[in-house]
């Protein structure tokens, strides 16, 4: 099976996850909250919601699954990898995953790197990757192969905290075992830019998906 990139990973795309429990109104949460008091944190808020509709994408998991497996550069996997470092607090890790894939061509994440640099401040840095966005979303983009499984890469009710937290205005952020996952994942040497930079491990879709 085949998809585009960022076709099935755009949040604007994204389908709603199932509740994870009964009462939860996914409309509401999806409902941004009161306007929030500066630029920048409307950006922090916009980026916060969109990463929780990647994470919850039908596709993410197979794409992360791919980035650790495939032997050519998967820009869908490259972009939930950010987003899972995003709500672990891993700000640079993030920054340097979705760079990675916006270089393979992902204007998903050019998109959220500007909002990032808003969301610091960085208006210039942020008007530059928007730009890039726009390029890249009118370019041809080659078919990414996606395994097509049924698995999902948290459990609904994760998802369903994240989204109610972005509702309300709230950091977003991973339960404590989860957290735990993507803090304990090797590290490169330190980056004269990022410094420790999160890498993939093998069993990283294994261990965010087992009970425990």
């Amino acid at each position: 099976m085949t998809t585009e990139p960022d076709s099935a990973l755009h949040p604007a795309r994204a389908p709603r996850p199932q509740p994870g429990g009964a009462g939860v109104s996914w409309d509401r949460l999806l409902t941004a909250p009161s306007p929030v008091s500066s630029d920048h944190q409307q950006a922090a808020h916009e980026l916060d919601l969109a990463v929780s509709l990647v994470l919850a994408m039908p596709s993410a998991a197979d794409s992360l699954a791919l980035l650790v497996d495939g032997d050519q550069i998967h820009p869908e996997g490259a972009l939930v990898l950010g987003a899972l470092l995003h709500v672990a607090g891993h700000r640079d890790g993030a920054q340097f995953w979705w760079q990675f894939a916006a270089g393979g061509g992902s204007y998903t994440s050019a998109s959220f790197l500007s909002l990032l640099h808003r969301s610091l401040g960085e208006f210039l840095d942020a008007e530059v990757w928007r730009q890039q966005a726009e390029v890249l979303a009118t370019k041809p983009r080659a078919p990414q192969r996606v395994l097509g499984s049924t698995r999902t890469l948290l459990p609904a009710g994760v998802l369903t905290d994240i989204l109610a937290r972005c509702h309300y205005g709230l950091d977003v952020r991973l339960p404590p075992r989860l957290a735990a996952v993507i803090h304990q994942l090797p590290v490169a040497g330190d980056d004269p830019e990022y410094g420790e930079l999160p890498q993939l491990s093998s069993t990283l879709v294994h261990d965010l998906t087992v009970e425990p």
